[in-house]
């Protein structure tokens, strides 16, 4: 059965605050950016087409998955593991986390997902499944090289206040409580970066958010 859970904490809660793989200890501090940690594959790709398939020697519908058919337009990660990717596959039922992507209107995704060993790479509903043209320019900037910069920190999470960092390599993370929402301006205008004295701190690659209080967490 599909993790619900992972649903929900799959959105812009992770939303590109950081690039590790938590999914399990948390799956709030995942990173949609999972760049570093034990993520397979992330990449930017066109849908350009879909079918159903299913495995040679079994007729069971619930072993049935979606072939996307894409145009790979940039590996930011698995590009050791093969040189290109023409398809993605996910289950057909959303109760087995497979994801629906939008093949009529060529939409641009950035897709992460695990890779199988002959080298197809199947997604589902714990994976970032994000339209490109939802990403902020400052997001779409930090993939290609500030996200790698905060492989060794950590993300704390605001519910509420008084909240605060308990190590030096904590990112104060302040959205949920002040906009209660996932993908909040600190999300898509901000990078948690190691600086060089190996302590942790936001990075702003965008205009200021109205409502901050990046001044209570880090200097």
């Amino acid at each position: 059965m599909c993790d619900k859970g992972c649903e929900v904490s799959a959105g812009w809660l992770e939303g590109y605050l950081k690039i590790t793989l938590t999914k399990v200890e948390r799956r709030e501090d995942r990173g949609a950016m999972e760049l570093c940690g034990q993520l397979l594959s992330l990449i930017r790709a066109k849908i350009s087409g879909e079918k159903v398939v299913s495995p040679s020697n079994s007729s069971s519908p619930y072993l049935k998955m979606i072939q996307y058919e894409i145009k790979l337009i940039k590996m930011f990660k698995g590009f050791e593991k093969v040189k290109d990717i023409q398809y993605v596959y996910t289950p057909i039922f959303s109760s087995l986390c497979g994801v629906q992507l939008d093949s009529n209107n060529k939409v641009h995704y950035l897709l992460s997902g695990s890779m199988w060993s002959d080298g197809k790479v199947s997604i589902g509903l714990c994976d970032l499944v994000e339209p490109w043209d939802n990403l902020s320019m400052s997001q779409k900037k930090n993939l290609n090289y500030r996200y790698q910069m905060g492989c060794d920190c950590k993300i704390a999470t605001c519910y509420s206040v008084p909240c605060a960092t308990t190590t030096d390599n904590e990112c104060l993370w302040t959205d949920w409580l002040l906009v209660n929402s996932l993908s909040g301006e600190q999300a898509r205008q901000y990078a948690c970066i190691k600086r060089s004295d190996s302590s942790c701190s936001w990075y702003r690659s965008g205009p200021p958010p109205e409502n901050d209080l990046m001044d209570l967490s880090d200097p």
